[in-house]
């Protein structure tokens, strides 16, 4: 760190910040402290200062990388984001793995055994950065393509994110309701807006249909399922609701207050 920080005021605070203890809960649901003035390796996921760290020591790596020409020996690329990457090998992803590994050594690091794995692109998906990566298969064509597309495990943290805020014990009026709801599935599209990604809008469209619906149900006190007064066609109409197929087809329809 003092290679690249010098000044020492700096250098207190991120020694502070590796020093602190940490709360957390094991599989047992028990909460216990870790870390603290004893602690010589290792930050917590999501530490103030883990996303510096991981940077710091991906760029020694990527360096490494580029003074020693491995980009032409092993006919690769690596696309990093902190301390999450990707190499993109033509043949030689083994020697590439293997030669990532012994630096990651060098440096102190290990990789992780459950994340790191090698994949063959044109057969098989990876996710990385919240998209899945390869093979696709054209609906109406029936043609296969290389493509990306939201990753299940994206659409689940979505899904999970629209629950927290219709929950039964929200009682905000329903304009504050839907304007969070919308600003997360805006923020969501906006990002997910690459690639093949209309199977996916549709999954959410659906979750938040039946979501929504539900909600409304509840707060209004509707026997049933309520399909008649709250359907689909006034959820994403009259009541405002953002539906991602528009994103899809055309601009961004504005909410109905």
């Amino acid at each position: 760190m003092a290679r690249r920080v010098v000044d020492r005021h700096v250098l207190w605070l991120i020694k502070l910040w590796l020093k602190a203890p940490v709360e957390e809960t094991d599989g047992e649901g028990r909460r216990r402290l870790t870390g603290g003035k004893r602690s010589t390796r290792g930050r917590p996921q999501g530490g103030v200062a883990s996303p510096m760290l991981a940077n710091l020591y991906m760029n020694r790596f990527l360096k490494h990388w580029r003074q020693t020409g491995r980009g032409e020996a092993f006919c690769a690329h690596v696309i990093s984001y902190a301390d999450d990457f990707v190499i993109l090998s033509r043949g030689q992803a083994v020697e590439a793995l293997a030669w990532t590994k012994a630096v990651m050594t060098k440096l102190g690091l290990t990789l992780n055994e459950v994340k790191t794995k090698l994949k063959d692109a044109r057969k098989e998906h990876f996710d990385f950065l919240g998209y899945s990566f390869g093979p696709h298969h054209h609906r109406k064509e029936g043609y296969r393509y290389l493509g990306a597309s939201p990753s299940k495990k994206s659409v689940r943290r979505l899904t999970t994110k629209i629950g927290e805020i219709l929950v039964p014990a929200n009682q905000d009026p329903w304009p504050e309701v839907r304007k969070r709801l919308n600003a997360v599935l805006r923020g969501w599209s906006a990002y997910f807006g690459y690639g093949t990604r209309l199977m996916a809008y549709r999954t959410v469209d659906n979750y938040v249909d039946s979501a929504v619906r539900c909600f409304l149900r509840r707060r209004h006190k509707v026997r049933g399922r309520g399909t008649n007064r709250f359907s689909a066609e006034r959820i994403f109409g009259s009541l405002g609701v953002l539906r991602l197929r528009r994103v899809h087809l055309g601009p961004l329809p504005c909410a109905i207050r």
